[in-house]
């Protein structure tokens, strides 16, 4: 390695720590209760610690669930997650936007489990009136089973942004003017659930759950939603849509500085094991318009 690319590669990581505090010290600690209510579980859903803190749980008889209680048409959404450490080989932990019913949107987290010692996958996908088949995944340059790190929706009429610990990852653009359906009508719910997936999850379904490991848990906190609340057929967003928001909390309008797409392409060309904007097999007709699109 020479030593101009020994001194970039310094100079990211020290960077990735200094985003990885910010966002640690800027994260709401509000109470989960007030937001999030489990949907399903059978009791291996808890949230404990005062409202602080929220746990997943799945074994051999069941996963776990929850979902927020609001339903949002755009905002930024932060969320601290400690994934399930050790041999997870065969478990997802989704953690993902969406409405309801055929045509649904729906922004996606999904962590697939891992051999101990192998990476997790991160997995993320857009789908807009029902179509998805916009996966990219990652790995990750630390090791989410060991503390929290905070991954972050921020959804505009113009981007949908995907970040880990502050680190831009993905950035899924408006391009309706080329053809490219956007999720930009339909109010959603945030979802999370720890389930079973061996038929799929690791090394293509190769790998099955472990049950002698179970159960498996996943962990959550401060949970932040600067967001325009959907209630009775309307946003409560009148001042992100004037433009009259305040600089520190101003997602409506936000998008990718120069430095920010920069790391945004240091992640993608060190961590970004799958794009399907690249895998001319699946698509032997022609790649998706917006993958030709600068």
């Amino acid at each position: 390695m020479s030593a101009a690319s020994l001194s970039t590669g310094a100079i990211m990581a020290f960077s990735l720590l200094l985003l990885a505090c910010s966002l640690m010290t800027a994260a709401s600690a509000g109470n989960l209760d007030q937001n999030l209510q489990i949907t399903w579980g059978d009791g291996r859903a808890k949230i404990i610690e005062n409202g602080q803190l929220l746990t997943l749980s799945l074994d051999k008889a069941s996963g776990s669930g929850f979902q927020s209680k609001n339903e949002y048409l755009f905002g930024k959404i932060d969320m601290q997650l400690k994934l399930v450490p050790g041999n997870s080989a065969g478990t997802v932990t989704a953690y993902y936007l969406s409405s309801q019913g055929p045509t649904h949107d729906e922004i996606d987290f999904e962590f697939l489990g891992n051999l101990s010692g192998d990476p997790y996958t991160l997995h993320t996908n857009v789908f807009a009136q029902g179509k998805g088949n916009k996966e990219m995944q990652f790995h990750l340059w630390f090791d989410p089973t060991k503390d929290f790190h905070t991954y972050s929706i921020l959804w505009n009429p113009r981007h949908i942004i995907f970040m880990v610990d502050g680190m831009p990852i993905r950035d899924f653009k408006n391009m309706e003017s080329k053809g490219v359906a956007f999720p930009k009508n339909q109010p959603m719910r945030i979802y999370s659930s720890l389930w079973n997936a061996d038929d799929w999850a690791t090394q293509g379904g190769r790998i099955k759950t472990d049950w002698a490991k179970a159960p498996f848990t996943a962990s959550y906190r401060n949970f932040n939603a600067d967001a325009c609340v959907w209630s009775s057929g309307a946003s409560n967003c009148p001042s992100k849509k004037a433009g009259t928001a305040s600089a520190s909390s101003d997602w409506w309008n936000q998008e990718l500085d120069s430095t920010s797409q920069g790391r945004m392409r240091w992640v993608q060309r060190n961590y970004m094991i799958y794009n399907y904007c690249t895998d001319l097999k699946r698509f032997p007709q022609g790649l998706p318009p917006e993958c030709s699109i600068a």
